[in-house]
């Protein structure tokens, strides 16, 4: 029969065992917040595609600066700024009186020449039928005739070629265009005293773009030169026509980096028929970053650059591991990762150094 004393100690003992069991729920409960929970994702091989964004430049196809050849003055303007003009055409004409005069004596001094060559060609040509008959010409004498006759044949053709000169520099008066395309820019007026650069002309009388047609010019890292081949395609746009996309085809490869900014130098050619784009303008260039084989692809954010290496952190057993990476390619929020990873470990999305290698650490649910 259970007295009221054993009621009251039987009562005491099922208090202090329910005590106790709550105190190490409690303690289990504490341990398991103290340890920091992350947001993590897992590794996956995937294709690498993104693009590559950075600014490139609208530069004329040809471009020249057109300078007089011989000193002289304008005569006639035919052209201005902005004129469109075919090949060959007439830009401007010149006019140096002394020419005329240079030439008159040229050709006078070429007649000379011819009717001195003629007198001894008719020496030669007698004495030669002379000597036919033995006895009557020295040989000495045929020899000195011939070598006469060669010595004014070449001066005669030396004075031909100082009246093509002339003749030549007559021509440069006329100022032609050496391709079809638009005057962008003109510094002379008629009258003007113009001649070569420096001597008469410290600026082009005209500046000639074909725009019809452009070049496309891109200075692409050394880290990414290995991604464009002669057929890949980019697009871009200009802040003038920021509706509207452009699509060009890498045609020329430089095939050497530049020694200051260590990047190779790419070209596309853009058709501009309707001239909407213009020389000078500035484009915003999509360069695609595609690859057939599959890489390790994270978030920039779950790279750590620290001072020491750099590196993922990897969770494994509850347990922050650093994990030494090399990175590779990086566009748009993404990079490629190598090193001694596996698919399926669990990274942190958001890495920093303050994780400390070792430390006890839990997956975000």
């Amino acid at each position: 029969m259970i007295t009221i004393t054993n009621r009251i100690l039987i009562a005491a003992v099922v208090l202090a065992g329910c005590g106790v069991s709550q105190s190490k729920t409690d303690t289990h409960k504490d341990e398991a917040a103290s340890v920091p929970a992350v947001a993590t994702f897992a590794l996956e091989k995937n294709i690498f595609s993104a693009s590559l964004r950075m600014p490139g430049e609208l530069v004329p196809f040809q471009q020249v600066d057109l300078y007089a050849k011989v000193s002289s003055f304008v005569k006639k303007l035919y052209v201005d700024v902005g004129s469109p003009v075919s090949a060959g055409q007439v830009l401007a004409t010149l006019e140096a009186p002394e020419l005329s005069s240079q030439l008159a004596g040229a050709e006078s001094r070429l007649h000379s020449q011819e009717a001195v060559y003629l007198a001894s060609k008719a020496t030669y040509d007698r004495l030669y039928t002379t000597s036919q008959t033995p006895g009557t010409v020295s040989q000495n004498d045929l020899d000195m005739a011939f070598a006469k006759q060669k010595s004014d044949f070449a001066q005669q053709e030396s004075a031909k070629a100082a009246f093509r000169e002339i003749s030549d520099n007559r021509n440069y008066l006329e100022i032609r265009a050496p391709f079809a395309g638009v005057i962008s820019s003109r510094n002379v007026s008629a009258g003007a005293y113009v001649g070569p650069s420096g001597k008469g002309s410290e600026m082009p009388m005209f500046s000639l773009q074909e725009q019809k047609k452009l070049r496309l010019v891109v200075a692409v890292p050394e880290a990414y030169t290995s991604y464009l081949s002669g057929k890949s395609e980019v697009g871009f746009t200009v802040k003038s026509l920021p509706g509207q996309p452009f699509k060009a085809n890498v045609n020329r490869l430089s095939g050497a980096l530049d020694s200051r900014l260590r990047s190779q130098r790419v070209e596309m050619d853009v058709l501009n028929n309707d001239k909407k784009l213009l020389p000078g303008m500035v484009a915003e260039v999509s360069i695609p970053l595609n690859t057939v084989d599959s890489v390790f692809i994270v978030p920039v954010t779950a790279v750590v650059n620290s001072t020491e290496k750099i590196f993922v952190v990897r969770i494994k057993d509850q347990k922050a591991e650093w994990v030494e990476v090399r990175k590779g390619r990086e566009a748009e929020g993404k990079v490629e990762i190598f090193g001694t990873l596996n698919s399926g470990d669990i990274l942190v999305e958001k890495a920093n150094d303050e994780i400390r290698n070792g430390s006890a650490l839990t997956s975000k649910k």
